[in-house]
């Protein structure tokens, strides 16, 4: 197909959700600016990143938003729910919480999302020795929630560029985002940092 002005064939807009501390800003800095830190700022509300792939000849740009898992952030990223294309929900495979809260993050999804919206599960921090949440565990909940399962470390960079291709693999191959090359993109104001350091990637 003939391309845009802009450049890109589809214009995917993806969340990242689940559970403070799980890891999910070092797992998207990880595939957006191959970078990983140990110890960063909390996300306060919410956050985004940009990255332009090729998948299967189409070049494909990547609207990421990373939301804060805090509770009393939950009505700022509520909206941002509407008009995503895909999901990737991350637990911490050391935390049986946040692994056990997959299934309320679910029911935000199904309350806030569209019914065709694509869902990643991803289980991150699964280098670390301390597992408390088998592979056999994440495979199950994936199968049970009817999406894909992916186990992963951002740390190690392992499985996370894997996750962010498929999710837009599937995306494209559904039709979602195509012919948006023309679409202006304003990006919202970042809310002010506080000074706690949470180290939470793995």
């Amino acid at each position: 197909m003939e391309r845009s002005s802009s450049q890109y064939d589809y214009l995917i807009k993806l969340l990242v959700i689940g559970d403070s501390g799980v890891g999910k800003t070092c797992f998207l800095l990880r595939f957006s600016d191959d970078n990983f830190t140990s110890s960063h700022l909390t996300t306060i509300g919410i956050d985004f990143k940009l990255k332009t792939v090729d998948v299967e000849g189409s070049k494909i740009k990547l609207q990421i938003w990373d939301t804060a898992g805090q509770e009393r952030f939950r009505t700022i990223t509520q909206s941002y729910y509407k008009g995503a294309m895909g999901i990737i929900l991350i637990y911490d495979c050391t935390d049986e919480n946040s692994f056990n809260n997959i299934r309320n993050w679910m029911q935000q999804i199904k309350t806030h999302s569209s019914e065709n919206v694509v869902k990643i599960l991803v289980g991150n921090k699964c280098d670390k020795p301390d597992k408390k949440v088998s592979t056999e565990q994440g495979e199950a909940l994936a199968k049970e929630l009817g999406v894909k399962f992916f186990e992963a470390s951002a740390k190690s960079n392992v499985n996370v560029t894997e996750a962010f291709y498929h999710a837009a693999k599937e995306i494209k191959d559904k039709g979602f985002g195509r012919d948006l090359g023309a679409v202006r993109f304003v990006p919202a104001k970042k809310p002010a940092c506080d000074n706690s350091k949470k180290a939470c990637c793995g």
